[in-house]
This record gives C-alpha cells, sequence and structure tokens, in this order.
C-alpha cells in the first residue's frame, strides 16, 4: 500500500523526473535511482519481473487471435435432394429429350430429335435465391449442357429460360464459366474474376486461375461434381473441389436475386448429359441489396 500510495494523486510522483522536461521528447516519468531500495525492492527484479508480467498477458492474446482454417470434410449438412433418382416428380420438361436412367436425369438429343433452340428441364420446387447447390455430371464428348439459376421462363418458347449459367461442356472449352443464357451473355469465363459494372458491361478483376490449368481438373467424358454458392450479388462457380470462376454483379438493372432452376441441353450435334445427386441447401439469412437512395 506504501508503495501504490506514491502514484495515488500525482501522474509524475514526487521526486520524479519527467522526461519531456529535459529531453523535449515525449512524457515518461522516470523513478530516482534509490526509489524501489526505499521500498526494499531490488530494481533488476522489478524489471524482470516486469517483463515477465507483459509477456505472460500479451502472448496468449496474440495466440488466441490465431485461428486457422480448417478442410472441410463431409459437407452435407442443411442440404436435400431435389431429385429422387427414380422419377421426373418436381420437374418439368420436354419428354422428347429427358428421361431418368439408372437414378440418373438424363438429356439426350439424337440424330432424330435435333433442337432449333435450347431446351431446359425445370426444377419446380421452388426457386433459387441465396443457396448452394451441389451435382454431379457426366457429359459426351460434344455434349453442351449447364445449371441455370435465378432464371426466368421464356413464355413464347417452350422450356426456355433466361438467366445465369455454370456452363458444362464435353470439350471443356466453356465448363466452370458464368454465362447468362438468352441476356448479357459471358459474365465470367473460367479463371475470371470479374465483375459487371453498372453499364451492364463484365470487367475482369482478378483471376482465380489458368484456364488451362484448372480445366486440368475435370474429368473427361466422367462424373465431376458442380458446386455453386451463391450469395446477394456473388457468384462462385466449383468443379471438383477447384474455383473455376467468380462474379460480383453490380448491374442493378439485369442482375437477378431470385429465380428459376434448370438443366439444358444445347442446339448442336447428337448428344448425352446425366445428371445425379442433386442438392440443393437455401442460405439464410439472405444478403438482400441496399434498396436505392436508402442511407
Amino acid at each position: 500500500m506504501k508503495f501504490l500510495r506514491a502514484f495515488r494523486f500525482s501522474a509524475t510522483p514526487p521526486g520524479w523526473m519527467d522526461s519531456s522536461q529535459s529531453s523535449g521528447g515525449v512524457a515518461a516519468a522516470q523513478p530516482p535511482a534509490n526509489f524501489f531500495q526505499s521500498f526494499g525492492l531490488n530494481p533488476s527484479r522489478v524489471a524482470s519481473a516486469a517483463i515477465w508480467f507483459t509477456m505472460l498477458m500479451v502472448v496468449p492474446t496474440a495466440q488466441s487471435q490465431q485461428v486457422y482454417p480448417t478442410q472441410a470434410t463431409n459437407d452435407t449438412a442443411g442440404f436435400e435432394l431435389i431429385f429422387d433418382g427414380k422419377t421426373l416428380n418436381g420437374w418439368e420438361g420436354d419428354p422428347k429429350y429427358w428421361r431418368v436412367e439408372n437414378g440418373c436425369l438424363v438429356g439426350e438429343i439424337t440424330p432424330e430429335t435435333l433442337l432449333k433452340q435450347n431446351s431446359f428441364i425445370i426444377w419446380r420446387g421452388g426457386t433459387t435465391r441465396d443457396f448452394e447447390l451441389k451435382v454431379e455430371y457426366r457429359v459426351s464428348a460434344k455434349g453442351n449442357s449447364g445449371i441455370n439459376y435465378r432464371s426466368v421462363q421464356i413464355t413464347n418458347s417452350p422450356f426456355a429460360l433466361r438467366g445465369y449459367q455454370s456452363d458444362i461442356d464435353g470439350a471443356n472449352k466453356y465448363t466452370g464459366q458464368n454465362y447468362e443464357e438468352k441476356g448479357r451473355t459471358f459474365l465470367a469465363l473460367r479463371g475470371d474474376f470479374s465483375r459487371v459494372d453498372a453499364d451492364g458491361k463484365s470487367r475482369i478483376v482478378g483471376s482465380v486461375g489458368d484456364k488451362d490449368a484448372l480445366a486440368a481438373f475435370i474429368k473427361s467424358e466422367d462424373w465431376n461434381e458442380v458446386h455453386l454458392i451463391v450469395r446477394g450479388n456473388t457468384m462462385t462457380h466449383l468443379v471438383n473441389g477447384h474455383v473455376m470462376s467468380v462474379v460480383v454483379d453490380d448491374d442493378p438493372v439485369n442482375r437477378k436475386f431470385d429465380g428459376l432452376l434448370g438443366v439444358q441441353v444445347h442446339v448442336g450435334p447428337p448428344m448425352k448429359i446425366e445428371y445425379r445427386n442433386f442438392r440443393l441447401k437455401k442460405l439464410s439469412p439472405e444478403i438482400v441489396p441496399a434498396k436505392v437512395g436508402a442511407h
């Protein structure tokens, strides 16, 4: 208590020197030479104790703030199957092109059923807003397909959609890119981190990898997994655990925050696309854009 009373009433206790008075520097009170001895304390031991006290207080705090990411394992929480693998219940499309086979949703174009326009099978179990989607696909060498989300159905064309698309093709020229079907077209090629500005034009602002290097992670005529993470105006496309493209849509006129989900068979030569294990997770709370003029 005697030691504490020496500090009670003055920022610079009696007998101490204010270093700012002598050096013009930052003020720092310095004790007289015999200060600690007057309390029966060894100055060197006081200094050592102060250093250890500081280390005990600071080091654990710094370490407790260093929390590193860990690899996601068994990442299935919140996902629900939206295709039963047995029927087309909950889906609507042209039966000429879509069927269920060996637990898969199959789209096929034959020489006798060539298309004049792209055709979709549409999920009727709800809409996609903020969500994650995981689905496996296998496409023929000349196949062309895609997963549309936050899309609108075009009323004057049967089973046609307009909206964001995670592209898929057998040649892996386009797989993983973000293409807006019947809209602003290419929003991000594979490898692009793009921003769509208010003028409706997409501009590359960064990279998620080399286009050809990313293509090496995609298996030809074999099963691959698409993972879409869509929140607010940011859309991330992954294939086999690798980010293929990211789009931030800042176009207030043309961007969409809600819409239909569907998969495509594309105009062109005969082809086959198979999908299985359709899993959808609706994210909450949703990221809602601020209203124009809001503060």
